[in-house]
């Protein structure tokens, strides 16, 4: 017999007046969706208007603030605090979900080794996609970049804009504990030391679709974002061990950013399209310059971890 659908608490994250149309755009796209959220939680992160704004004008929405510290990663362990779902789904406050979206992340829940399903996020570019930019480097704005799989399948981790988790998880491992960038990566693969046999699922399908505002379709942001992952994966690495905080990224370099050099000049050299070469060439900067971060943030780690208290979060067992 068919497993009965899994019922799902959305949970939106907001903290700028600035994104208010993306907001009530997100909210609404969850709204009309083929399988009705049990509920939809908008967590506002310490912006006492926004809160206010909110809770006015989404009558039909839980309305909440973040009750741990200013960050992504604080506003959503104060949605998961309240969401009543079996599955805890994320949505960011500038995507909007597909119709079928809930019911495509539910649907996997059937099979009781997965634990968390993640989706497909299609960059909407504001004011265009740049010639330069390279689809390998589409995580520089939050979005699905070439290189991950093309069908379902098991991933290291989600992507923070289109993910879900089992509630259970967060009960028996704890919520999301950075505050900050690499959140759902460290999650992620404290999932996969913790419960070895569990599954994390990508599934195309449950696809969402992620505003790109134009100030991030710029070197200068492609320049800065690539640092600061470098330095986020710096975290990661020190919290989970450089084996499972740097597997996937080692894949990606040797595999994925090679491959992405050599069809990128090839649409230069042989099918006349110039910003190949421009392609070709952010790839090999956006490499450079997040190795560069990578090295720098181990230097400060330690700095950091005092500063943070992730001393205590690195001797918890991770077996």
């Amino acid at each position: 017999m068919p497993q009965p659908m899994a019922n799902v608490s959305v949970v939106i994250c907001a903290y700028s007046d600035d994104r208010w149309l993306d907001l009530l755009a997100a909210v609404e796209s969850v709204q009309g969706q083929t399988q009705r959220a049990r509920e939809i939680i908008v967590v506002v992160d310490h912006n006492p208007v926004l809160l206010e704004r909110a809770r006015a004008n989404l009558p039909d929405v839980l309305v909440i603030e973040n009750r741990e510290q200013r960050g992504l990663g604080g506003a959503r362990n104060s949605g998961i605090a309240v969401g009543q779902g079996d599955i805890i789904a994320f949505l960011d406050d500038d995507a909007i979900a597909s119709p079928d979206w809930i019911e495509k992340l539910a649907a996997e829940y059937g099979d009781p080794a997965v634990v968390g399903v993640g989706g497909s996020i299609e960059p909407l570019w504001q004011s265009g996609r740049p010639a330069w930019f390279p689809e390998e480097f589409y995580w520089v704005v939050g979005c699905t970049y070439r290189g991950l799989p093309q069908s379902a399948g098991p991933v290291r981790n989600l992507i923070g804009c289109n993910m879900s988790f089992r509630r259970e998880l967060f009960e028996q491992l704890g919520t999301f504990r950075l505050g900050y960038g690499c959140d759902e990566t460290e999650l992620s693969i404290r999932v996969r030391q913790r419960l070895p046999h569990t599954v994390l699922l990508y599934q195309p399908l449950a696809k969402v679709a992620h505003r790109v505002a134009g100030s991030r379709a710029t070197w200068s942001y492609f320049r800065t974002r690539c640092y600061f992952e470098g330095g986020s994966k710096a975290v990661v690495a020190w919290l989970s061990g450089p084996k499972d905080g740097l597997a996937s990224e080692r894949s990606y370099t040797l595999r994925v950013l090679p491959k992405g050099i050599a069809r990128n000049l090839t649409d230069a050299l042989l099918h006349g399209d110039r910003s190949g070469v421009g392609r070709a060439g952010a790839i090999m900067a956006g490499l450079f310059i997040t190795t560069a971060g990578y090295i720098v943030g181990t230097l400060f780690t330690k700095r950091a971890a005092q500063r943070r208290g992730w001393y205590e979060l690195a001797q918890q067992p991770s077996a």
